[in-house]
This record gives C-alpha cells, structure tokens and sequence, in this order.
C-alpha cells in the first residue's frame, strides 16, 4: 500500500467513530452551519495575485514543518497579506491537523477557508461545513466517479465551493463534472512526492474553460506563477513556502508584494 491507500484505510475508520459520537443533527445545529459561505472560485476570478496559502504543520514527506504557532496567528498573518483563500489541513494522524483549527480560523478571518482533507463520505462535508469552512476538498484518486459526483453535488447543497485535485489525465477525465467549481492540478506524484511544475503545464489545455484552474504543490517563487498564469492558471496554493518560516503572514505578504 502506498501512503495514499494507508490514508484512506485510516480516515474510514476515523469517519466510522465519528459518526457514532457525533451524530448529523449535532452538526447540523451548530451556530456555523447555517452561515453564508463565501465563495473561493469568485474570490480567485477577481484577484491579480490568486494566492491560497495553507496551513500545515507536518506532512508524511517532510515530517515537521512548524508546529509552533498558533492557527490564529497564522490566519491573520495570511488575511493581512491579502491571500484570496487559506487551506487548513484538518488531518490529524499524518498532518497533525484538526477542526478545531477550522475553526479557530473562522473566529478572526473573513476570507474563504478550504477544508483540506480526505473526504470520502458526506459525514465530512457536514462537518465542514459545521465549523466554518467554504470550501471541501475532492481528491481524484482515492474517490470513484460516481463518488466524486455524489460528494460534490451534496457539497453544492449546502452552499460550499468545491475544489477536486488531480493527478493526470487519467484522473481529470473522469472528473470534470457541472458540481465542481475548481479544478486543481497537484504537481506532486503521490507515488514518489516528486514535484514538477511541468503536470500543471500538461493538463492545462485538457481543463474547459468552465472551471477556476488552481495549480497545487511546489509553488515557491514568483517566476513560477508567472509561468502558470500563462496556462490559464487564477490559484495558486502554497503551503510549505510560507510555513516553514517564523512568520508564515510576513512572507506572505514579501511574497504577493514582489508578485503586484
């Protein structure tokens, strides 16, 4: 099994015992569910700079980032910076994510907030939506078409945007669908967590028109978004670039500074 599949196998059972101690009408009563959600594909259409920057304190590749600030500080260092979007990885087991930085995200920023995470069934997507997110993650190779289908049009029915991420061609062909607003290229191979700019060149011309393009994964200068916007690319995420360092907000901002 590669480090995807050993995800999956986790999250189902993660997912299996929470549902049975929280159940959907709890989720669904909660303060936030019924809040307007902004949305993160108009937010990049109107932007010069399409910034989506993450927050994530590890990864199953790099082991630590930064785990010592807190997602507040972050998030208003992002918000300040005058970032389109920001991406929370709520992963606990492998990214030491949660809800709760969900949510503590919504307590003092207004822009749109992505739920990174592996979403395999509804369940998640209530979630989501229950602590203030705007927009749910789809990944295209872990889900069926007929998944990605279902989870994207339930997702529409509560008002979030939704972004699906793929890999090759194989995958964004049986994804492009009317339920999705964003399309997200992921430069890194899930394989060998080799990255290469070059998938996001690739694949451009294969997403319609209809879609946000959002390249995801080694986005670490500003020459490269200038490259990628000459695909059609509006978003970019980064997320490694800005965590690594002291004050995630601050090279945010020397970052969209340097690109306007």
């Amino acid at each position: 099994m590669d480090i995807l599949d050993k995800i999956v196998v986790d999250k189902r059972k993660e997912v299996d015992l929470k549902k049975t101690v929280i159940p959907v009408s709890q989720l669904e009563s909660t303060v936030l569910f019924g809040r307007e959600t902004v949305s993160l594909a108009s937010s990049l259409l109107k932007s010069e700079t399409g910034i989506i920057a993450e927050h994530k304190r590890r990864s199953p590749s790099k082991s630590v980032i930064n785990q010592k600030l807190s997602v507040q500080d972050v998030a208003l260092g992002y918000e300040n910076a005058g970032v389109c979007g920001m991406s929370i990885l709520t992963d606990g087991k492998y990214f030491g994510g949660s809800l709760d930085d969900l949510l503590l995200a919504r307590a003092i920023v207004t822009l749109p907030l992505l739920r990174k995470e592996f979403i395999i069934d509804e369940y998640q997507i209530l979630e989501a939506r229950a602590y203030g997110a705007d927009v749910i993650l789809l990944i295209a190779a872990i889900l069926t078409q007929e998944e990605i289908r279902a989870l994207s049009q339930f997702a529409k029915s509560l008002g979030l945007d939704v972004i699906l991420e793929v890999h090759n061609e194989t995958e964004l062909q049986k994804s492009v669908m009317p339920s999705l607003d964003l399309l997200g290229v992921n430069n890194r191979n899930l394989k060998t967590f080799e990255v290469s700019l070059e998938t996001s060149k690739s694949l451009s011309e294969k997403i319609p028109d209809d879609f946000v393009k959002v390249s995801e994964s080694g986005i670490s200068n500003i020459e490269a978004i200038k490259e990628l916007k000459k695909y059609g690319y509006q978003g970019f995420l980064i997320g490694e670039n800005f965590m690594k360092t002291d004050d995630p907000g601050k090279s945010a901002t020397q970052f969209i500074d340097n690109l306007v």
